[in-house]
């Protein structure tokens, strides 16, 4: 039985981040993937990476359109094992906070949280306000983690990649699918 995990793509700055954690998932196996992006999460994709949708597509093994609220991510009773959203949009977040089911993503989000399992959001904005804050303690609340990329540098990142897998690596781990090749503190050498 393979892992089935939803990764949702929003149009926040960071789809680096979607692109890198489907490449690790196939690279993974025994990943079932879902793919749902958003109108904004494709645009951002095409002007940060030059990547289409068309070029996420080999990478998972079903995709849904955005309006498709029929599909089966949007039942409970579709058995999935997590969902992360990454980069995880300011708007995105505050419609699943609010609970506002008007997209695929949105309502795949809210079954995620009504079912008990597990949400990843890479919420990706800087500086935080009071408002985005009451947000994400209200969905911390409901059960999703908060998983804003932000890089270590502990084991001294040379190239672009290597800052956003130190990011993506704690997703795999979150999500129960651990990269036994990532670098890991083990403290200070003596």
């Amino acid at each position: 039985m393979s892992t089935k995990i939803i990764v949702g793509i929003s149009g926040a700055s960071g789809a680096i981040y979607g692109w890198r954690l489907l490449q690790r998932l196939r690279a993974h196996g025994g990943v079932e993937i879902h793919l749902i992006v958003t109108r904004s999460g494709e645009k951002t994709l095409f002007l940060e990476t030059g990547k289409t949708l068309s070029d996420l597509k080999p990478l998972t093994d079903f995709s849904y359109p955005l309006e498709d609220i029929s599909c089966r991510l949007a039942s409970g009773s579709y058995p999935t094992d997590a969902m992360v959203i990454a980069p995880c949009s300011i708007h995105t977040m505050s419609a699943i906070a609010g609970g506002i089911s008007s997209n695929l993503m949105i309502r795949a989000a809210d079954v995620i949280l009504k079912e008990r399992r597990k949400l990843i959001l890479m919420v990706r904005e800087s500086p935080f306000h009071l408002g985005h804050l009451r947000n994400m303690t209200a969905l911390a609340e409901m059960g999703a983690i908060i998983a804003p990329p932000i890089p270590g540098f502990y084991h001294h990142p040379q190239t672009v990649d290597d800052l956003v897998d130190t990011s993506v690596d704690r997703v795999l781990d979150l999500i129960g699918l651990p990269d036994a090749r990532v670098r890991r503190w083990d403290g200070v050498a003596r």
